[in-house]
Parts: C-alpha cells; sequence; structure tokens
C-alpha cells in the first residue's frame, strides 16, 4: 500500500516594523524554492502576513528562517492543519504598503489584549447585546459564518473604516476573519476611535474550527480559504467548494445541479454575464485540461488534486 504524504499547511502574521523589504523578498523566495515550500507571503513596513504549506520537516526550518530573518521570537497568530495535498501552485513573496490595506496607518503599541479564546467565544455571541462582526469579504460571508453574525458587505477592506464608523459605540464588538489579521487592524482602529468593548476571536474562524467540536460548535456552513483547499470544514478537512473558472467565486454542490453550471466555464453567478467567445474560450480551455489528465499530464490550470 502505497503511503500518503502529507503536507503541513501553516498560517500566520506578525505586526512589526520591517525593514529592507526588496533584499529579504529574495532571500525568502530563493529559500521557498530550496526547502520546496509554496504559498503566499505578504511583507510590508508594518509587518508580514501569510500561508505557506510543505513537508512538516521543511515547514519547521522555514518557519525559524522568517523569525530569525526578520528578528522576532514568535508570531502574534499561528495556525497549523494537515493536509492530502499541497494546496497551493507556487511560491510568491508580494511587497505591499500594508499587510492588511485599511488605507490609514495605525500604531498597535497600545492596543488591549481582546482576543477571545474559541472556548469562551460561544458565550460571547450568544449575549443579546454584543454585535457579531464578520469582517470578511461578502463571498466569504456566503460560504459560512457564526450565527447571528452581520457582514457589512464592503467589496475592498479599504472601505472598513468607512462602515466601522457608523457602529455604536456602547455595543460589545466581537469581530472574527478566517486568520484573525483583518481583525487585528479594525480593532486598533475602533479603539482609537473611541470604543471600549472591542473582541475578536483568537487565530480567527480556522483556530475555532481546528479547536471546537462540530455538536458544540455555532459556525454555520464552511468557511472559504485562499488556495486550493477553497472551503474546510471543522477539523480542518476538505470542505465541498470548488471555484468556478468563468467568475473565480466559490460554488456549491447545489450550484453545480444548476442548468447554468458547466465544468470549467460557468456557474449561475456569471452565466448571464459571460459573453459567448468566453465561454467558448473556456470550453477549449477545459478541453485541453481534460486530455491531459487523460494523458497523464499536468495541465497548467489543472488543480493540484
Amino acid at each position: 500500500m502505497q503511503k500518503v504524504i502529507m503536507f503541513n499547511v501553516f498560517g500566520f502574521y506578525k505586526f512589526k516594523k520591517l525593514t529592507a523589504l526588496k533584499k529579504n523578498k529574495i532571500i525568502l523566495q530563493n529559500f521557498f524554492n530550496k526547502q520546496n515550500i509554496r504559498g503566499t507571503i505578504i511583507i510590508s513596513q508594518e509587518g508580514l502576513n501569510g500561508t505557506i504549506s510543505g513537508k512538516p520537516k521543511n515547514l519547521i526550518i522555514t518557519k525559524n528562517k522568517i523569525k530569525s530573518l526578520f528578528k522576532f521570537s514568535d508570531f502574534d497568530s499561528e495556525n497549523l492543519s494537515k493536509n492530502k495535498f499541497q494546496p497551493f501552485h507556487r511560491p510568491k513573496v508580494k511587497i505591499k504598503k500594508e499587510v492588511v490595506p485599511m488605507g490609514i496607518h495605525i500604531s498597535r503599541k497600545n492596543k488591549r489584549n481582546d482576543h477571545v479564546d474559541p472556548k469562551k467565544w460561544n458565550n460571547l455571541i450568544k449575549n443579546k447585546n454584543t454585535f457579531v462582526l464578520d469582517a470578511r469579504k461578502p463571498f466569504e460571508y456566503e460560504v459560512g459564518s457564526f450565527k447571528k453574525a452581520i457582514n457589512p458587505k464592503v467589496k475592498h477592506f479599504r472601505e472598513f473604516p468607512k462602515y466601522l464608523n457608523k457602529l455604536d459605540k456602547k455595543k460589545p464588538v466581537a469581530m472574527f476573519c478566517t486568520g484573525g489579521i483583518r481583525c487585528e487592524k479594525a480593532s486598533v482602529y475602533l479603539e482609537q476611535k473611541g470604543f471600549k468593548n472591542i473582541f475578536q476571536l483568537k487565530g480567527g474562524i480556522l483556530n475555532y474550527l481546528k479547536k471546537i467540536k462540530k455538536k458544540d460548535s455555532m459556525w454555520r456552513g464552511e468557511c472559504f480559504v485562499f488556495d486550493n483547499r477553497v472551503s474546510v470544514k471543522h477539523n480542518l478537512s476538505v470542505g465541498s467548494y470548488s471555484i468556478c473558472s468563468g467568475c473565480r467565486n466559490p460554488i456549491s454542490l447545489n450550484d453545480k445541479r444548476s442548468k447554468k453550471y458547466e465544468e470549467g466555464v460557468s456557474c449561475p453567478r456569471c452565466y448571464d454575464t459571460l459573453a459567448n467567445t468566453q465561454k467558448s474560450r473556456f470550453r477549449m480551455r477545459q478541453k485541453q485540461i481534460m486530455l491531459a489528465k487523460k494523458a497523464g499530464r499536468k495541465h497548467i490550470f489543472q488543480k493540484e488534486f
């Protein structure tokens, strides 16, 4: 029986003033190639954020390299899971102005410790006075969210401060996002605006799904992730969603039952907006993928799994 190769998937972030970004980008990119690590890291002057994947031994070496390169001992948040396939196509190191693009500079020097452990999260959001805020994009919210959570429905995170300014300062606000980094920055912004009761889910949704059993969970649906897993369920097992090749939005099993769904071409969300020339081009691409698969070869657009 052939042994199944397991990959570790490591999500993390660190808020810290970073320098020599161009130099360190090259160092990291070369190191990832050497260790056969794939995934994406965003580095900026305010910190870094990323999700990477590789074999367990190589990933440990890479984690230590990142910490030594940027001179810190621990990540602000980290999440580790295992997967049967490599969820990334290639390694990417990107330099951005902000690790989270809110369009404003925020100091975290006096930030309160407002992180709520997953085991205490349910009691917080059950409180009828707590405003539960899903800090992700609308398409992520549609895949799954917490019971009674409100999504601001902003397409870009730069629009988020305008929404936050409308919140009631008297009400406790419980925020959450995939891994925690968007809430990390948003919570500092609210504190600077005079909000007193701001809470965020420690380690984000992924940490909650990893630690809370399904029978005790207040999570509904699945959690969208930005890699080839597409979505994950409790215990961070791979979910049922896939990505539409026409519009790049997540599609459910129910979407695939629609007459407007065609593998590699369209889904109910984009069928009516795609031109016939686009559909023809996508059909040709899907045909090439299937021919490559039949011949035992990988196509450039073929998923890793």
